[in-house]
């Protein structure tokens, strides 16, 4: 796309607005298209640069510094000009009518910086924060790979609602319309597209043929299976991504209820009910985890799908501001939290019953030991092989006891996700039977 001075204000401007990251980069950047009333062209480079300038910003901020400066020579105008020229696909012919003298010879030099003489927090993109609690489990090496990975900007993922289509139809139709479309490796529902075609309007969304989903997130369905007659509970439903999902897979039967604390993310739910069929999916806001509608059910409830509230570094790819809007203080507040609420949707859990426990995170603390840490004082749960469950319904992923997505293995978001099974009484006769068993 050519580059003119007009474009390049703009630009400048989403950036100075975006990039003090007050409040989510999406929300901010929608909001700056609603203020300046620009052309689809326009609209498409300044979310191109936006978010190039987000994946790269450790990068873009060495290269902004030189020997007498500091990081603070990283203004959205150089900030932009770097990521062009470095990751843009832009060269410095096409740059020179909007340089500032001096700029060229700066642009040459970033051109030529080399990659892998930087520190390993500028390699990965990732601040040296996540770097230290990674390092605990991961070699330096696998770090830069995932970090990597996160640079890449995500395929755009679609759940067929099996309720209404089936994959091969909308796969079919999508191939039939010129777009380039494959069925996902993992998902049996998946429908994975290149590029960020916009569907809002395509006729099998309006008619509820299918939601955009990740596929990562699509086998956290997979791994709680519940049953057609099932009670079934999304304890942290969100906008109901999930929840929808849950209610196809029961073919709309038994009850099915999406709790949240947000008002808001369940209204953005009601849309999305109305176009997917569904009769069995109750939406119902609640105060707390604790709340009387928790109590009311205790144990009674068959399959309990815990989507906790975490950092979301595992969506880095659709994300890129979330790295620099948490910290070492915010994680430590999720991970409080995700152990209250998991605690507190396993009272639901009936004898014989499943919960699944998932997080959009690659950090072990908001992961495996918030699972390790539950199940060490609920000796009625046990962890359930994941891989076991998968196979079951004929997906052949084994990422070890706990299902762990990662981009540059599974071209899925980070995902983790436990299966916990409450055993059930043991019966007069039978005390033999251990809680291994």
């Amino acid at each position: 796309m050519l580059l003119t001075e007009y474009r390049f204000d703009l630009a400048i401007q989403a950036l100075r607005s975006i990039l003090p990251l007050a409040h989510p980069a999406d929300a901010m950047l929608r909001q700056f298209f609603q203020q300046e009333r620009i052309g689809s062209n326009e609209r498409a480079l300044v979310a191109e640069t936006v978010f190039g300038v987000l994946r790269h910003r450790l990068f873009l901020e060495h290269a902004c510094a030189n020997k007498s400066a500091t990081a603070s020579q990283a203004t959205p105008r150089r900030m932009a000009l770097a990521y062009w020229v470095r990751f843009g696909g832009y060269n410095l012919r096409e740059l020179t009518p909007l340089l500032k003298r001096d700029e060229e010879k700066w642009l040459g030099q970033v051109k030529g910086i080399n990659l892998d003489e930087l520190p390993l927090a500028v390699q990965a993109e990732l601040p040296d924060w996540v770097i230290e609690k990674l390092r605990g489990a991961m070699t330096d090496e696998a770090i830069l790979t995932l970090g990597r990975s996160m640079q890449q900007p995500a395929a755009l993922d679609l759940r067929v609602n099996t309720l209404l289509a089936n994959r091969d139809e909308v796969l079919q139709s999508m191939q039939a319309e010129g777009r380039d479309a494959q069925a996902t490796p993992w998902s049996p529902i998946g429908i994975r597209l290149k590029g960020k075609p916009s569907l809002t309007r395509h006729p099998l969304f309006l008619t509820g043929k299918f939601e955009v989903q990740d596929e990562g997130s699509q086998l956290l369905g997979f791994l709680l299976a519940p049953k057609r007659n099932d009670m079934v509970v999304d304890f942290c439903a969100g906008s109901g991504g999930k929840a929808l999902m849950l209610g196809a897979m029961m073919r709309s039967q038994g009850r099915l209820y999406a709790w949240d604390v947000s008002e808001k993310r369940l209204t953005n739910l009601k849309p999305r009910l109305k176009r997917s069929g569904l009769s069995n999916l109750h939406p119902q806001l609640i105060a707390h985890e604790n709340d009387n509608k928790v109590k009311r059910l205790a144990g009674k409830i068959d399959r309990v799908l815990v989507d906790a509230p975490c950092s979301g570094l595992g969506t880095l790819r659709r994300n890129p501001d979330i790295k620099f809007r948490q910290s070492p203080q915010s994680i430590a507040e999720l991970t409080r939290k995700q152990a209250s609420i998991l605690a507190a949707a396993s009272k639901l859990v009936k004898p014989g019953g499943r919960l699944v426990y998932a997080t959009c995170s690659f950090l072990h603390e908001e992961n495996r030991a918030i699972v390790d840490d539950f199940l060490s004082s609920h000796a009625d749960f046990v962890l359930r092989p994941a891989a076991e469950i998968l196979a079951q319904q004929l997906i052949p992923l084994d990422t070890g006891e706990c299902l762990q997505l990662l981009p540059q293995l599974h071209g899925t978001d980070a995902f983790f996700a436990a299966v916990l099974e409450r055993a059930k009484p043991v019966a007069q006769g039978d005390t033999h039977l251990s809680r291994e068993e």
